[in-house]
């Protein structure tokens, strides 16, 4: 790797008689990259939190909760107290009525111990499939920032890897020009010095 001295900003866009063609095209290579780097990562970004945002709201506006009764004796000694969180939950078949009125079989979380013909919220799309419970407002902004903040990520990495290197490609080919042009011209700058 070549020495570096200390950086001086935007010094290829500066007026320099030692600046030759090729950092001025690396300059602008490098701006190119960045800025496609930085709108990649945005665009991708936005439009991925967005899509995912669109489509939780599109399933909190078409899952429904449905009544559900257990068609089996629920595993687990049976618990007065109700469970406090899905882990403490087990899972039991059930069967529910989809809204056209057609019958579903299907497993679902309930408290352990239940006994058959308990009820059951569970969740189902417009065909009367099973699904999880919609998320939130408030999740699903969380989740489509997650998810839009990982695209983005993702989206700019494409950039910032190809301008990094056709930078360090830049980079080489200016030093073997360097190495070149010493080798024509270094010995045309004088003679050995007598000792």
């Amino acid at each position: 790797m070549a020495f570096r001295g200390p950086q001086v900003w935007l010094w290829r866009w500066r007026r320099n008689p030692l600046r030759r063609r090729a950092d001025a095209v690396e300059a602008w290579v490098l701006l190119a990259a960045w800025v496609v780097t930085v709108l990649a990562g945005v665009l991708a970004g936005l439009a991925t939190a967005r899509t995912v945002e669109q489509g939780m709201a599109r399933d909190r506006v078409e899952w429904r909760p449905a009544v559900a009764l257990l068609t089996e004796q629920a595993p687990g000694p049976a618990d007065s107290r109700p469970a406090t969180s899905s882990s403490e939950q087990v899972w039991a078949k059930v069967r529910w009525s989809a809204r056209d009125g057609s019958a579903h079989t299907g497993q679902a979380r309930v408290q352990p111990g239940s006994g058959v013909g308990t009820p059951v919220t569970v969740w189902t799309d417009p065909q009367g499939r099973l699904v999880t419970r919609p998320a939130t407002p408030s999740e699903a902004r969380t989740r489509a920032t997650l998810v839009g903040g990982i695209a983005g990520v993702c989206a700019a990495c494409v950039p910032f890897v190809a301008g990094r290197a056709l930078r360090s490609r830049l980079e080489s080919r200016r030093i073997d020009q360097w190495g070149y042009e010493w080798a024509r011209f270094g010995p045309l700058w004088g003679g050995r010095t007598r000792g």
